[in-house]
């Protein structure tokens, strides 16, 4: 059998986006390209078409009603006033029988509703109850519903282009100071003596012979 009642498989988001969306400014028509145009539902956009249609947004041609025109112009209370008489009429049969507490009824109770009228299986009742719920709560009845926030795409990281060469950070090493430098390392020491002697321009043969001499033994000779 058919199921009577509609639901959305994408849960109570598109259903408030769409109803957000329509407030805002409802379309002479509305059809699948309208939900595609508008990123609402995407791949599920008959489903949301078969729920308008089932409340009385839209005929059967798409073409938006004189009720739906006239709630969705009003502010936050007018229209849940107006949009709640449209879901009491769509779903009269619950509402004969459970009246005014029909708002309230807990998930349950609408699972079991629906899966006895439409004799649906038990996750196309869920989605019935929770399809439910979504249009309660903008006729001011539970929870309000917010519409999901676009995914934002992630940017992708930059590769670097193949063949770059590294950059001077990249490659330079570290500098080894002498406090570095380990025994297996060769130590590149190198020590350079420079003397100057400067000779007494009136000095004899026995100065300059003393001179020599001090060099040799102090410094030629030095152990």
């Amino acid at each position: 059998m058919a199921e009577r009642h509609p639901y959305s498989p994408g849960g109570a988001g598109a259903i408030a986006a769409a109803i957000t969306q329509f407030r805002n400014a409802l379309p002479a028509k509305i059809n699948a390209e309208t939900l595609k145009k508008l990123a609402i539902a995407p791949n599920n956009e008959s489903y949301i078409i078969n729920i308008l249609r089932f409340l009385g947004v839209i005929d059967a041609d798409g073409t938006k009603t004189e009720a739906a025109a006239s709630a969705f112009a009003k502010d936050d209370e007018e229209f849940q006033k107006e949009f709640g008489a449209m879901v009491e009429a769509a779903y009269s049969e619950l509402f004969n029988l459970h009246h005014e507490k029909t708002w309230e009824l807990p998930e349950n109770r609408l699972i079991s509703f629906f899966r006895t009228a439409d004799q649906t299986s038990a996750i196309t009742g869920k989605r019935q109850a929770s399809t439910f719920q979504a249009l309660a709560s903008f006729a001011g009845h539970g929870k309000a519903l917010e519409p999901p926030k676009p995914i934002q795409a992630r940017q992708p990281k930059e590769a670097k282009p193949k063949g770059e060469k590294p950059t001077r950070a990249q490659i330079e090493k570290p500098v080894i100071t002498s406090h570095d430098v380990g025994k297996d390392q060769p130590r590149a020491f190198g020590l350079t003596v420079r003397v100057e002697v400067n000779l007494p321009p009136a000095g004899d043969q026995e100065t300059y012979d003393r001179i020599f001499r001090s060099i040799r033994e102090n410094l030629l000779n030095a152990k």
